[in-house]
């Protein structure tokens, strides 16, 4: 019998009452969710604020072929809720050898930083919500960013998996997400471009 592949959903959203409830993000993890069931994907799916255990994510991470993490952009970053759950799990992924072992270094072998990783094969990608406009990325003329694009803006979430060996695939993002029309079109192309970074 063949295994179902496994893809994990992680929300960061943290709720701000009369401010920021999480309805956007909640209905790209539906669009993502509907789009791998089609697939024949089994959904592993965890809700920071709504509480986990670090082993249990640990092992989410194991069995997930794909990790797709789901996050608004507070302050050009993820909720601070985020990097402790990334302190807390991928410290239990580095104390018991799933995630890694090492950097990749040793005095046998300098090797590189960062080639220690055991997730080899997993593949990572960031959907992010913005108030940023589209305009002001990647564009050397804008003050803020200076050229810089998602991508280069997303490391900080990108590298922890990135050191544990996983692939990055292309990011998706909508983008001034408080004055923009185009939130209904972005939630419609979200399955096209997943179809298309995934091979499915």
């Amino acid at each position: 019998m063949i295994e179902k592949k496994k893809v994990l959903l992680i929300n960061t959203h943290l709720t701000y009452k009369n401010w920021s409830e999480g309805t956007l993000n909640n209905s790209f993890i539906q669009k993502a969710k509907e789009f791998f069931e089609s697939k024949k994907f089994e959904v592993l799916y965890t809700k920071i604020e709504d509480g986990y255990n670090p082993e249990e994510e640990v092992e989410k991470h194991l069995q997930a072929d794909i990790v797709i993490l789901q996050t608004p952009l507070n302050w050009f970053g993820a909720p601070w809720i985020h990097k402790k759950y990334v302190d807390e799990v991928f410290n239990v992924g580095l104390a018991n050898k799933t995630f890694l072992a090492n950097d990749g270094r040793s005095k046998e072998n300098p090797g590189q930083y960062g080639s220690g990783g055991y997730l080899l094969g997993k593949k990572f990608m960031v959907c992010g919500t913005w108030n940023a406009p589209k305009e002001a990325f990647g564009n050397i003329e804008q003050k803020l960013f200076r050229g810089k694009t998602t991508e280069d803006l997303f490391s900080h979430l990108t590298s922890s998996y990135r050191f544990c060996g996983c692939d990055i695939v292309p990011d998706y993002n909508s983008f001034d997400i408080f004055r923009s029309k185009t939130m209904p079109e972005d939630l419609e192309n979200y399955p096209k471009h997943l179809a298309e970074v995934f091979g499915l």
